[in-house]
């Protein structure tokens, strides 16, 4: 045996560690919606966010989408490029920063979109009736912990 297993630990309660119960929470919430619209129009999660982001935004830069969706800018930059082989959105050079590409929604992604939306709408209406009277409380517990500057992605 070594000595460092002997070392003892603090008490812990993972079950109580708000922050792993929000990773735990949200991976099943949207794992549910996934489930749906992966069997309906074979997407994954991260081009779900970045169709999702695009119907809300309109033409926006990856470096915007990476910014708002939680995801790394390879994953982004992977994603638009699946989806721009779909014909689902189209990529635009910046005329005045090459660096920069914008994305925007093509007609197809537009109609996958205008199907896609009424079940995230449908989603959005179960989480609110299994939360119940607690919905306005978590809203505002997440608007807070969003808004506040330094938020991190860990666990």
């Amino acid at each position: 045996m070594r000595d460092d297993d002997q070392i003892p630990l603090p008490d812990f309660d993972l079950d109580g560690f708000t922050p792993y119960r929000l990773a735990v929470a949200a991976k099943r919430t949207s794992e549910e919606l996934a489930r749906m619209y992966r069997a309906r129009f074979g997407i994954t999660i991260p081009e779900w966010r970045v169709l999702v982001h695009l119907a809300h935004s309109g033409e926006v830069s990856v470096r915007d989408i990476e910014a708002r969706v939680a995801l790394e800018k390879y994953e982004v930059s992977r994603t638009a490029k699946r989806l721009e082989e779909s014909g689902l959105i189209a990529k635009r050079g910046n005329d005045r920063d090459r660096r920069l590409v914008s994305l925007s929604l093509t007609p197809k992604g537009r109609a996958m979109m205008a199907e896609l939306l009424p079940l995230a709408k449908a989603h959005q209406v179960e989480l609110e009736r299994r939360l119940g009277e607690t919905f306005a409380q978590l809203e505002a517990g997440l608007e807070r912990l969003l808004s506040e500057n330094g938020a991190s992605d860990g666990d």
